[in-house]
Order: structure tokens, then sequence, then C-alpha cells
């Protein structure tokens, strides 16, 4: 039996890292030998992640061949995944974010699109009776995408399911939610090895409002100095960034998660125009304070306007 892949989003974040392997467990564990992939190098929380459950980071791949099974979680964006997918024997699509459109199959397939805060729900609700037989390291692993997607419970995408189930798995395994999120957090505030140019990859999506094609990225941090001492340097990037990824401009959130607050950097005449637009501020800076904005897919996204 041909061995099914199990990825997620490129520029996997912790949930894109984590529910792979989740699924890729369930398969293989119900008769479906499975393997996880990733579409690029995961940023320093998944890492700190699946180092803490005791698993190895899954291979970076480019691309698919045709007719190799697959399935798909955290994303059914094609921009997001392997150029090829829409050749690959895609079985199922597992996501919680707006449908994008795009993806063709073969055959009927399984879709599950919940308005959940985190994949890693929706997979362990999948599971049924099957999620008792679940490993202390796929718990932890749940544990971590929920606490990672919803911020520790602050963003407002977070929804009582999530929460939960957080709960539920921290008694399980003995974690305190607070003390394991903060060690989480302080991984991924860890950004001094990484070039400014990865920095605006490193959680991002593309999307298109107005016209305009946008590279929406969001950093995630508990010490936002040490983004926000970057600025010019990250705003002088910008414009390679951009003309490499075919996108006429790059738009970096960093969110404060302690705060509960964004910045958003405005290095130009035409990012000014859309965070007036966007969010009724206005700018007189190269930067401008968002109070409350935490969430990309609930607060940033469906507001953009160019």
């Amino acid at each position: 039996m041909t061995t099914t892949l199990v990825f997620g989003h490129k520029s996997p974040d912790t949930d894109s890292t984590g529910s792979p392997l989740i699924w890729a467990w369930y398969l293989s564990h119900t008769g479906t030998p499975a393997e996880a992939r990733l579409l690029g190098e995961p940023n320093t929380e998944a890492r700190f992640v699946a180092e803490r459950w005791g698993f190895d980071l899954p291979p970076v791949i480019e691309d698919v061949e045709a007719g190799q099974p697959v399935w798909i979680v955290d994303t059914n964006n094609p921009a997001e995944l392997p150029p090829s997918i829409n050749a690959a024997d895609i079985r199922g699509i597992v996501d919680h974010h707006k449908l994008t459109g795009g993806i063709e199959t073969k055959t009927p397939i399984d879709i599950t699109v919940r308005p959940l805060a985190c994949t890693a729900t929706i997979l362990f609700d999948l599971m049924g009776a099957e999620a008792s037989h679940m490993p202390e390291g796929i718990k932890g692993l749940i544990l971590s995408c929920i606490l990672s997607d919803t911020l520790e419970f602050r963003s407002p995408t977070t929804t009582p399911m999530d929460r939960g189930l957080a709960e539920q798995l921290a008694g399980e395994l003995g974690v305190d939610i607070p003390s394991f999120a903060a060690e989480m957090f302080a991984a991924k505030s860890d950004v001094s090895s990484f070039s400014e140019a990865e920095l605006l990859r490193m959680d991002s999506k593309e999307y298109a409002v107005g016209g305009t094609e946008l590279r929406v990225s969001v950093l995630e941090t508990t010490a936002p100095k040490m983004v926000l001492d970057r600025k010019d340097a990250l705003m002088a990037a910008m414009p390679g960034v951009a003309a490499e990824d075919g996108a006429h401009e790059v738009l970096l959130f960093v969110v404060d998660i302690l705060n509960e607050e964004a910045t958003l950097l405005v290095p130009n005449e035409r990012v000014k125009a859309i965070a007036e637009a966007s969010f009724g501020v206005t700018v007189t800076g190269d930067s401008v304070v968002l109070p409350g904005v935490m969430s990309r897919k609930k607060q940033i996204i469906p507001v953009l306007k160019a």
C-alpha cells in the first residue's frame, strides 16, 4: 500500500507542523500507512514543540508526484500548497480557514472545515473513539497546537471546544498551561537568528484585495521590542521580498501577546492607505498600534481594504 503523505501550508507554524504528525498517526493507527511532511522550515515555536513531545521534524518537500495519496490539513488554499497539488490523489482536507477555491480532485473526498481556532481540535473530534488510543506525544502536540493558535486563549478565534480540549489534555498530561504556554511563546519570540526576509516570510499568507497582491505576515511574540528594534531593516527588506514573491506589498503585523495588540509597520503611502482604510486609524509615522488585534484570520484578513 502506498504511503499517504499528510501536510499543511507553506511557512509552517505549530498547527501546520503538529497537525500532519497527529493525522499521520491516526491514519496509520487505523490501517492507512501515512507520514507527515512539511512545506518549508517551521518556526522556532514549532521546533520547540516537536522536540518537547519527542518528535523529529518531518522532511520538507517542494512538490508532490502525480497520483501520490495525500491529506491536506490546516489550509485549503492552492497558493499555500505544492505546485502539483491538483495532480495528486487528494484523499481529504481538514481545515479551519475560509474556503479559497482552486483545488481539484479526481473523485469525491472527505472535507471538514469548521470555525474552530485550531485544526488539531478538529482532528481530535474526527478521531472519535480512536482518540482514546493516542500516545502522550500526540496529546502533547494537540495541546500545543491549540495553545499556539489561540495564543493561550487570548485570541478571539478561541471557542469553548478548543479551550475545553486543551484543559482536558493538560490535565491528562500533568501540564500547567500558563507555564507551558510561556515556554512556547519564549521559543517563538527568539528571532535573533533569522534574517529580515526570513522574518517577513516566517508566518505569512498571500492575499489579494482590490487588485493589490499582499503578503500578510504576522509575528506573534512576548518580546515585541526584539522585532521592532529591527523596524528599519525589516521595512528596507519589504520591496525585495514582495518582488520575489509576486506581491505588491508586505504587511507585517507584530502581535504583542501579553498586551494584546498589534503594531503594523508602515513603509510607504500605499500601506498607509491600506492601514487607514482597513482599521479606521490615522497613521502619522512608520508604524501604527492596533489595540486588541490578535488574529490574522478573524481581525486582519476580513477587514483589509486597498
